[in-house]
């Protein structure tokens, strides 16, 4: 018979006798192996899910990619068509042509309308080119190979097939093959439509391939696929994607993603866009991803392990150290027998001895310091209420509740209150305000914080009864005892001092060094204060005398202050001086303050600025006058252009043999000379209006800028808007402009944002004028935050008599870039709704020599 051992004595005897950071290094092991093992988990299934995220992103990418080129190879034939339907030897050649019913044909030769821009194209080149009238019968076809049209469309061009505004590609079925059709409107010099250009181009593999130049097949490969039978049109790669095949067969193999393209589907088809990429290619990539990320996690395992191993052999270690220290200070100090146990076994499972041991004797130490503390507490007790009682400031003990447990005698005579009245009482519900209680409670919230200095005294509003007020300052010292806390508040009373310093801040509201002349006036208009610069006013007023009065019509304004409660602002002249009076009331005190400001250069500026605008509103006419004057000649001349053409054509007519050649020929040629003489009319009275050269000079940049916006300081200021001005910091920014046509482009340009301003909310009105040089340009930014403009309208903002306002004459901006490129300078805006809009102007740097300049040589500009 064997005898049973048991385990746990045996491995409770072996821990006992092991060091402790053996044991440590055994619990750090299993410890980091088991966590590393969750971990690892988890990780591996994040890392999975980052990775199919990822791929789907890419896969989704290489098929955006493929489907772009797609469709700017597609755009590409649109506006080769466009491009060859504006060309005007297509409609000279369709004005003069013969309509004939079968239509004619070109084989591998360019018939004489078709341009030599055809063949130096990249593109392919299209099977067939159609020229068609205008209800879309073929009178004319070009064929670059042999292979003829197809016979749904070599007589008749279907209405849909043919777009009468702009050039769009469709992709149509017709007999069984899928064409790429574009179509574009020819129109003659005057706007009428002649008939359509139509363009036929083959979609097959080379096709495919072209629109997809430089993609890598080996990674992706792309195809069209009909969307009715599921079948591939064509493919980049018809080895190993043939035409023909069913697109769910090569699901197998590759990835697909298939994209619509409603937009050049016909209405015999409606094909899709398919992107493939193949299997092997994502699980090589999967495969490399994975294999990188088993290493990355292994090697960080290894790590971890290793680190957690050696923090807690360490933290044991020093545990271990730590507990001999304790057993030897022990002994020397408080004189404990050293127990009886191994110093070199497990400390941790041999302190149960040691803490029995020396557990008795610190309950001993304790109840005789208890003793003592006891003994001092109550020394303290009697010495601080001989201090409270002494103190000549209000000293108020608060639990942590904030219920008054001391009230000294000076705390009775401040709050008028006895001290058993105050005793359990909120200290802030029953002695301040509820203004003071959030103050209060974050002064007692600071306190708490015992690591941090002691607190300055604050201010607050004591409550005494009856609902006085009195202004008092606080200060909080922290008491606490064992697992209590108390605060003890000494409070002093500042209501003399407030008053005092009140009256102190009053006489200091005036500055007798100011420049400006400051006064004070009773309602009596009885000058009590004047500084030395208002003796010119006291000399006006005849007030230089101590106990002088303002003048009868003053006193009145004082008195009007005074009963609005609101600043009044009057004007007075003085000597040829002219001054601005503010009269701010000071109810509370039954006072005016007067403050006068010298505004004599201030309005001669104002009035030079208005006399400067009215210069560039005459200048404006003028422009306006030129425009307008162009615009009249530019419609006129088109008229007269189609009476010569038509007298040519009758002309052409009789000389053919269609009438009465002897008498018509010599008036149609009169008529001819008549048009003629009308269109040099016209050139002359252009050139009549044309503005003639401007006289220019050499100005700053920067100081335009500056003068443009005091022009518009009314404006800003009955706006609430501050003009930004972001200036290039330089001495000058030298351009060579005439002055008043540069300040009437800006002018225009800050009024156009203001009006957009002014429809906005106050506090979203942002107006930025910035400048700037660069690459030999000069620069200026008219930025605002207004609602900003609708893209279809840019293009037209320049334009004469085109305006987005609604009283607006659209000739503003009209003339500003014309005034812009007579300084062969630019001007465009850019906007985006509803986030403001920025106008753009530049102009050459001038080229400043030194013999001439007006700067000097170091400002000189590169």
């Amino acid at each position: 018979m064997f005898k049973r051992i048991s385990i746990k004595p045996l491995l409770f005897r072996l821990l006992r006798r092991l060091p402790m950071p053996w044991i440590a290094i055994l619990v750090g092991l299993l410890a980091g192996l088991a966590v590393w093992s969750i971990l690892d988990h988890i990780q591996s299934f994040q890392v999975d899910k980052i990775f199919r995220q990822e791929l789907q992103v890419q896969l989704d990418l290489r098929a955006r990619e493929s489907l772009i080129r797609f469709d700017r190879y597609l755009s590409g034939y649109s506006a080769l068509t466009q491009l060859l339907a504006n060309h005007r030897r297509l409609s000279d050649y369709l004005e003069t042509a013969v309509i004939t019913d079968e239509p004619r044909r070109y084989i591998n030769s360019p018939p004489p309308w078709l341009p030599n821009l055809l063949m130096r194209t990249a593109l392919e080149l299209p099977s067939q080119i159609l020229l068609t009238n205008l209800s879309g019968k073929v009178q004319e076809i070009f064929q670059t190979n042999s292979t003829p049209a197809p016979t749904e469309i070599a007589h008749q061009v279907a209405a849909y097939l043919l777009n009468q505004h702009d050039s769009r590609a469709i992709i149509e079925r017709i007999a069984n093959h899928f064409y790429l059709i574009t179509s574009a409107t020819i129109e003659h010099l005057n706007g009428h439509h002649l008939g359509y250009l139509v363009m036929l181009v083959p979609i097959d593999d080379l096709f495919l391939a072209a629109s997809q130049h430089g993609l890598n097949v080996e990674r992706a490969a792309v195809a069209l696929v009909d969307v009715i039978d599921r079948r591939l049109i064509a493919s980049v790669d018809a080895t190993a994607l043939p035409p023909g095949s069913q697109l769910e067969d090569w699901d197998a193999t590759y990835v697909i993603t298939t994209q619509s393209l409603d937009e050049y589907a016909g209405q015999n088809s409606h094909p899709l866009f398919a992107t493939f990429v193949p299997h092997s290619a994502v699980e090589k990539m999967s495969r490399h991803v994975r294999i990188f990320e088993r290493r990355q996690r292994f090697i960080a395992a290894l790590v971890f392990v290793i680190v957690f191993t050696a923090v807690i052999y360490l933290v044991s270690a020093r545990l271990n150290k730590v507990l001999k220290r304790m057993t030897r200070f022990s002994q020397r100090a408080l004189g404990i027998a050293e127990p009886g146990f191994d110093r070199d076994g497990n400390q941790l499972l041999l302190l149960e001895d040691w803490i029995r041991h020396f557990t008795q004797l610190v309950l001993i130490a304790r109840e005789e310091m208890n003793r003592k503390h006891q003994a001092a507490m109550r020394e303290s007790e009697a010495l601080k209420a001989a201090m409270m009682e002494a103190s000549l400031d209000a000293i108020v003990t608060l639990d942590r509740d904030g219920q008054v447990i001391e009230f000294n005698r000076a705390a009775e005579r401040l709050f008028s209150v006895t001290r058993q009245e105050a005793l359990n009482a909120s200290f802030a519900e029953r002695f301040l305000p509820s203004v003071a209680r959030a103050a209060f409670k974050r002064l007692l919230d600071r306190s708490r914080h015992l690591h941090r200095q002691p607190q300055e005294r604050c201010e607050l509003l004591a409550l005494l009864p009856d609902n006085v007020e009195r202004p008092v300052e606080i200060s909080i010292a922290l008491i606490g005892l064992d697992d209590e806390r108390f605060y003890t508040l000494y409070i002093h009373d500042i209501s003399s001092r407030k008053q005092a310093e009140q009256e102190i801040k009053s006489l200091a509201r005036f500055a007798s060094e100011s420049p400006n002349p400051i006064m004070r006036v009773t309602a009596e208009g009885l000058i009590v204060y004047a500084n030395n610069a208002s003796r010119p006013l006291l000399l006006a007023w005849q007030a230089v005398d101590y106990d002088a009065h303002l003048p009868e019509e003053w006193r009145e304004v004082v008195i009007l202050a005074l009963g609005a409660g609101q600043p009044l602002e009057r004007e007075f002249e003085v000597a040829g001086q002219l001054y601005s009076l503010l009269f701010a009331p000071i109810r509370d005190l039954g006072y005016v303050n007067l403050y006068a400001r010298d505004i004599t250069a201030v309005r001669r500026a104002e009035q030079e600025s208005r006399q400067h605008q009215a210069e560039l509103v005459h200048v404006c006419r003028l422009s306006t006058l030129g425009e307008v004057a162009t615009g009249m000649a530019h419609e006129l001349n088109q008229p007269l252009s189609a009476i010569v053409n038509y007298a040519n054509g009758c002309t052409r007519r009789l000389q053919g043999g269609s009438g009465q050649v002897e008498e018509l020929v010599g008036a149609m040629n009169q008529i001819t000379a008549q048009a003629q003489r009308a269109s040099e009319i016209i050139r002359r009275l252009r050139a009549l209006v044309g503005k003639q050269p401007p006289s220019r000079s050499l100005v700053d940049l920067n100081q335009l800028v500056r003068e443009v916006r005091t022009f518009l300081e009314f404006d800003t200021n009955r706006l609430g808007i501050d003009i930004d001005l972001d200036l290039l910091v330089v001495n000058t920014i030298p351009v060579r402009v005439d002055l008043v046509q540069i300040e009437q482009v800006l002018l225009n340009l800050v009024s156009n944002a203001l009006d957009a301003l002014e429809e906005r909310h106050e506090e979203q009105r942002q107006l930025c004028i910035r400048t700037g040089m660069r690459d030999g340009l000069a620069w200026v930014v008219v930025e605002d935050t207004g609602f900003g403009i609708a893209p279809e309208r840019l293009g037209e903002l320049f334009n004469p008599f085109v305006t987005t306002k609604d009283t607006g004459m659209g000739m503003g901006l009209a003339i500003s870039q014309t005034i812009i490129d007579n300084h062969e300078g630019k001007i465009w805006a850019e906007s985006e709704l509803g986030r403001g809009a920025a106008f753009y102007v530049t102009l050459p740097l001038a080229i400043i020599k030194p013999a001439t300049t007006e700067l000097s040589d170091s400002d000189t500009c590169e």
